[in-house]
C-alpha cells in the first residue's frame, strides 16, 4: 500500500504542468464571523465555481490573469457581487462576511437567529455533488436533542434504537445500525461494542458537533461500508475571531426523581497574524434515570398455546456522567499550504444497579401437567424463582455499582496543499474505542419448586411471582460471582487524495487510503462460594436486604419487584480473603467471548467530476477496497474443563463502480440520480470459530467462519427545491439490491453431539438476496408571522431470499420500519423560540427466530418533545426542554404485536437553563 500511496503522488506531481495561471482562494463567513459551509462561489464571466467545504473554505484554480467579476451566494443570505485581480503566477486571497436577509416583494427580508443553522444545512444539501441530508450545529440546538443519536432520529430515513431513554443504535433506510459506517470528520470510529461495529451514539453530545451529513449514496472517494448509507459527524472549527459560548443548566428526571446537570464551553480565536486557528469545546453531563422493566420469553405449547418458559421483573437505577472535549487547531503556511490538527475525547461512565426477579423453568410445570387452573389463563405452579442483584466493589471508583466506562478518542493530522492547479490532502489518523466494567458483582438467591403464580390473561402485560411474596426472604443463596470485561477497538487510518482539473469542465480526482484495525476482548469471570455459609447466611433474610418494590412502577402497580441482597452488603464482600471465601475460576463463563481480530483495509480510487452543459454536471468513478482479517477465538470444552485457541484469516477484494447525476432545472431546483456499489462486513466475533455455551439455559451460540460479506448495488432518485426564505420540498425514491446479507440463525430443538440434545441453538449464516425499495419526502418552510413547519416522511419496503428452514415465508429484512415520519411546528420571533416535535417509527422484525413465533420485533415508538428559548440579549438566551411526553418504552415483542418480550419505561425529563455567545466581530 506504502509504493500505492508513493506512486499516486509521483503520478500527480509529474502531471503538474507550469505554474502560469492564478489561484483565488478564500473564505466566506456570516456577520459572526462563523464559516458558512455550502456558499457557491462564482466567476460568472468564466464559468467557474465552488461551494465552500464544511469550514467555509474555497479555492477556485487556473483562472486567466486581469479583473474577474466574482458572485456569492447564500440561501437565506444577501448576495454578494464585487470585482478582482487575478494576477499570474499568484494565489489571490479573498474572503466574504454576509449578511442574513433576502429578498421579497422588493423588501428585505432579516433571517432571524434560529434560522441561520437550518439556512447553514440547507446550503450544504444543495451544494453536495451526491445525496445528502445535513443538519447544522444552529439547527441541531431548535430541537432537545442530548445526544447526537437523539438528532439523527429527525433526519428523513433514519431509525434510532434506543437504550435507557437515550438514542443509541443507527438504522438507515431499513437498514440494520451494522450495515451503516459513522465518521468523524471522515474518519470511521471505531467500536467499544464487544461483538459487533455499532457506534455507541450516546456517546457523543450533540453540542460538541458543528455539522452531521447523512451521506445516502455514497461518491467513490468515500469508505464504501455503508448499504444504508455513511453519518459523518464534523466538529467545530474556529472562526474569524474570538468567540466564547456555552451553556449552563439543570434539569429533573421524573422517574428517579433526581436532578439532571449540563455544561458546556466552547472557546475559539486566531493567532500568529490569523495564521494560527484554535477552538476548544468541553461538555459535561450528569444525569441520574432510571427504568422500570419486564420481560417475557414465550414458547408453544403442545396445543398450540402461547405460554411463557421465564420472566423477569427488573428495576434499574442509573447514573451517567459524559465528558467531552475537542481541540481543533489549523495553521496557514502560506497561502496554498495549511495544516491541521484536531483531537477528540469522548468519555461515558455508567453506574448501575439492577435488581432482577426471575421466575424460570415455567415449561416445564405446564409440560410435566404440574399446572393448577385457577381462572382464564392464569396458572398456579412449581417454578424456580431467582432475587439477583447486580453491584461493584466498594471502592472510590466502582461506587458499589456496575461501572461501564466507555472511552472513545481521536487525533489527526491533516495538510492541504496547491501546488498550480493539482490540490493535494492527506491525513493520519489514531482513534481508538474501550470499553472497560471492573469489579462487577452479582449475588443470587435461588431456588426451585416454588409457588409461583401465573397470569395471562393480558399478553401484553403477562406476569408471573411468587403466590406468598413473604417467602422471598426464604429463597437460599445461589451464587456470589465478581467479572471483569474489557473491550477495545484500535484503528491507524491514512489517506491521501489529489485533485487536478482535467479541462474547464471536468475534474480528476484519485487517491488511495489505508485502514488497519485491531480488536480485542478480553473477560474473566469467578464465582464465590462463602467457606461458612450458616455464618454467611444461608437465606436472603439473613443478609441486608430491602425491598425495591415501587407502587408507581410505570408497568403497572401488579409488578412487585420484591426484596433483594443490598448492593452495600455486596460491595463490602472481601471476596479475595481465602479465609472467607472459595474462588472458581469460571472459564466457561467467558472464555469463549474472548477474541482477537487484526482488519486491514486497503482502497483506491479515481473519479470525475464533469460538467457537461449548464445544467447536467455528474461524477463517474470506481473503488477498490481489498480487505484481509485474521482472527483468534477460543472453544471451550464442557467435559474436560479446557480452552483451545482457533484461528482463521479471510482475504477478498471488491470493486465497487459510481454513477452520480445532477440536473438542475434552476440555482434551487435539483433533481440527482445515483447508482452506486457498497459492502458491509461481518462482525468480527461473528466470524471467530467459537462455542459458547449455557448449562442452565440449555442455550448453544456458535461463531460461523465462513461467513461472506455483505454487499449491495444501490440506486436512487431524488428532486429537491429550495426556497430563498430558506426551505426545502424533497422528494424521491431508493431501491437496494442486497446479496449475502447476515442473520442470526435460531434452531429449538437442537441436537448437538458435545453439548447434548433439546437445545436453543444460534449461529451466524448468509442469506440469499434481499431487496429494499422506499420513498422519502420532506417539507421545511417558513410560514407566516413567525410560523415553521418541519416534516418527513419515509416509507420503506423489503424482502427476503435464502433463510433456511424458511424459503416459503415472505420475510422483511431484519431492522426495516415500514414508516417512519418527523414533524415539527416552531413559532418564532426576534426572541421568542418555541417548538413542538413528534418523531414515530413503525415495528419491524428485530431478530429472526427458527420460525414467526419465534421472530422477535422492535415494537413501534412516538416520541413527543417540547423547548423553546427566549433571547435577553444577542448574547444569552434562557431556554427549557421537556423530552418523552409521551412516557415512551422500549418494547419488543415477540410473533405477535400483543406478545410483550420486553417492556422497559423512562419517564419524563425536563431541562433549563442558560446559553451565552459572546464573541468580538
Amino acid at each position: 500500500m506504502k509504493r500505492l500511496l508513493l506512486t499516486i503522488a509521483i503520478i500527480g506531481l509529474i502531471a503538474t504542468p507550469a505554474f502560469t495561471q492564478g489561484v483565488v482562494k478564500g473564505r466566506v463567513l456570516d456577520e459572526l464571523g462563523l464559516p458558512l459551509p455550502g456558499a457557491t462561489v462564482l466567476l460568472p464571466g468564466l464559468e467557474k465555481g465552488m461551494p465552500t467545504d464544511a469550514n467555509g473554505y474555497y479555492t477556485i484554480v487556473e483562472v486567466p490573469a486581469g479583473e474577474h467579476n466574482i458572485t456569492v451566494t447564500f440561501v437565506g443570505y444577501k448576495k454578494i457581487e464585487q470585482q478582482i485581480t487575478v494576477l499570474d503566477n499568484t494565489t489571490t486571497t479573498q474572503n466574504f462576511s454576509m449578511e442574513p436577509g433576502y429578498t421579497t416583494g422588493g423588501e428585505v427580508i432579516i433571517v432571524g437567529d434560529r434560522l441561520k443553522g437550518q439556512a447553514k444545512a440547507l446550503n450544504q444539501q444543495r451544494t453536495n455533488a451526491n445525496i445528502t441530508n445535513v443538519v447544522a450545529a444552529d439547527q441541531i440546538g431548535r430541537f432537545p436533542d442530548a445526544n447526537i443519536g437523539d438528532a439523527l432520529k429527525r433526519i428523513p430515513g433514519i431509525t434510532i434504537q434506543n437504550d435507557q431513554g437515550e438514542a443509541r443504535n443507527i438504522i438507515v433506510r431499513g437498514l440494520a445500525p451494522q450495515l451503516n459506517s459513522v465518521t468523524l470528520n471522515g474518519e470511521r470510529i471505531p467500536s467499544a461494542e464487544g461483538d459487533n461495529r455499532n457506534i455507541q451514539l450516546d456517546l457523543i453530545p450533540a453540542d460538541l458537533i458543528q455539522t452531521i451529513q447523512v451521506n445516502k449514496a455514497v461518491l467513490p472517494d468515500m469508505d464504501a461500508d455503508a448499504i444504508g448509507g455513511s453519518v459523518n459527524l464534523v466538529t467545530r472549527s474556529a472562526p474569524a475571531g474570538r468567540r466564547l459560548s456555552g451553556t449552563l443548566a439543570s434539569g429533573y428526571n421524573f422517574l428517579s426523581e433526581k436532578p439532571i446537570w449540563t455544561g458546556t464551553l466552547i472557546a475559539s480565536d486566531r493567532f500568529a497574524n490569523g495564521k494560527l486557528g484554535a477552538v476548544f469545546s468541553a461538555s459535561y453531563n450528569n444525569h441520574d434515570f432510571g427504568s422500570d422493566n419486564v420481560e417475557a420469553v414465550w414458547y408453544e405449547g403442545d396445543n398450540g398455546e402461547a405460554l411463557i418458559e421465564e420472566f423477569d421483573i427488573r428495576e434499574y437505577q442509573v447514573q451517567r456522567v459524559r465528558r467531552s472535549f475537542n481541540l481543533a487547531l489549523d495553521y496557514e503556511i502560506n497561502a496554498n499550504h495549511k495544516l491541521y490538527l484536531s483531537g477528540v475525547y469522548n468519555w461515558r461512565d455508567d453506574w448501575e444497579n439492577r435488581f432482577r426477579m426471575r421466575v424460570s423453568q415455567i415449561d416445564d410445570a405446564f409440560d410435566d401437567g404440574d399446572a393448577i387452573s385457577t381462572g382464564m389463563r392464569t396458572w398456579n405452579l412449581p417454578a424456580r424463582v431467582e432475587y439477583q442483584t447486580k453491584g461493584g466493589l466498594d471502592s472510590d471508583r466502582v461506587r458499589k455499582r456496575r461501572l461501564e466506562d466507555q472511552r472513545n478518542r481521536n487525533i489527526t493530522l491533516k495538510g492541504e496543499h496547491l501546488f498550480n492547479s493539482l490540490k493535494m490532502t492527506w491525513s493520519a489518523t489514531y482513534a481508538k474505542a474501550s470499553e472497560d466494567r471492573p469489579n462487577e458483582r452479582y449475588i443470587s438467591y435461588r431456588q426451585s419448586n416454588q409457588n409461583v403464580f401465573v397470569d395471562l390473561r393480558d399478553p401484553g402485560f403477562p406476569l408471573a411471582n411468587l403466590i406468598n411474596p413473604a417467602d422471598n426472604l426464604n429463597i437460599g443463596l445461589n451464587e456470589i460471582s465478581e467479572n471483569h470485561d474489557y473491550t477495545e477497538d484500535e484503528d491507524f487510518n491514512a489517506r491521501v487524495d489529489f485533485q487536478k482539473p482535467l479541462t474547464s469542465k471536468a475534474l480528476l480526482k484519485f487517491g488511495g487510503r489505508v485502514r488497519t484495525k485491531n480488536k480485542l476482548r478480553d473477560n474473566s469471570f469467578f464465582s464465590y462460594e462463602p467457606v461458612d455459609e450458616d455464618a454467611f447466611g444461608a437465606r436472603l433474610g439473613n443478609v441486608p436486604n430491602s425491598s425495591y418494590t415501587n407502587p408507581n412502577y410505570l408497568a403497572g402497580s401488579k409488578y412487585k419487584v420484591g426484596r433483594f441482597a443490598t448492593p452495600a452488603f455486596l460491595g463490602g464482600l472481601d471476596l479475595k480473603n481465602p479465609a472467607l471465601f472459595d474462588e472458581t475460576d469460571e472459564l466457561g463463563e467467558y472464555a469463549a467471548s474472548n477474541y482477537s481480530a487484526t482488519e486491514n483495509i486497503y482502497a483506491t480510487y479515481a473519479m470525475a467530476d464533469i460538467q457537461f452543459n449548464e445544467k447536467l454536471s455528474g461524477i463517474v468513478g470506481l473503488r477498490y477496497e481489498a480487505t484481509s482479517i485474521d482472527y483468534t477465538g477460543n472453544i471451550f470444552d464442557v467435559d474436560n474443563d479446557v480452552v483451545t485457541g482457533t484461528s482463521d484469516d479471510q482475504n477478498y477484494g471488491n470493486f465497487m463502480p459510481g454513477l452520480h447525476l445532477n440536473y438542475n432545472f434552476s440555482d434551487y431546483s435539483i433533481l440527482r440520480f445515483a447508482w452506486t456499489n457498497t459492502i458491509a462486513r461481518p462482525n468480527y466475533f461473528d466470524l471467530v470459530p467459537y462455542a459458547e455455551f449455557s448449562p442452565d439455559d440449555q442455550e448453544l451460540v456458535r461463531g460461523n467462519p465462513v461467513l461472506e460479506a455483505t454487499t449491495s448495488m444501490n440506486f436512487d432518485l431524488m428532486f429537491e427545491n429550495y426556497f430563498e426564505n430558506i426551505g426545502i420540498i424533497s422528494g424521491g425514491v431508493f431501491y437496494k439490491d442486497v446479496d449475502h446479507f447476515i442473520y442470526e440463525r435460531v434452531i429449538e430443538g437442537y441436537n448437538d453431539p458435545e453439548f447434548g440434545n433439546d437445545l436453543e441453538y444460534t449461529t451466524f449464516e448468509n442469506g440469499g438476496t434481499a431487496e429494499i425499495y422506499g420513498v422519502e419526502v420532506a417539507v421545511q418552510r417558513q410560514l407566516w408571522k413567525g410560523l415553521g413547519l418541519y416534516l418527513n416522511y419515509t416509507y420503506t419496503q423489503s424482502s427476503t431470499t435464502g433463510i433456511q428452514g424458511r424459503e416459503e415465508e415472505d420475510i422483511e429484512l431484519p431492522g426495516t420500519a415500514n414508516n417512519m415520519f418527523n414533524a415539527s411546528l416552531s413559532y418564532e420571533t426576534p426572541k421568542l423560540v418555541l417548538r413542538a416535535s413528534l418523531n414515530y417509527a413503525s415495528d419491524y422484525i428485530d431478530e429472526l427466530g427458527g420460525d414467526a413465533f419465534e421472530d422477535r420485533f422492535y415494537d413501534k415508538q412516538t416520541f413527543i418533545d417540547l423547548n423553546g428559548s427566549y433571547a435577553f440579549t444577542p448574547q444569552w438566551r434562557f431556554f427549557f426542554e421537556v423530552n418523552n411526553l409521551t412516557n415512551q418504552p422500549l418494547r419488543y415483542y415477540q410473533g405477535v404485536s400483543s406478545r410483550t418480550m420486553q417492556v422497559e419505561y423512562y419517564n419524563v425529563r425536563f431541562n433549563a437553563g442558560l446559553k451565552f455567545d459572546l464573541f468580538n466581530d
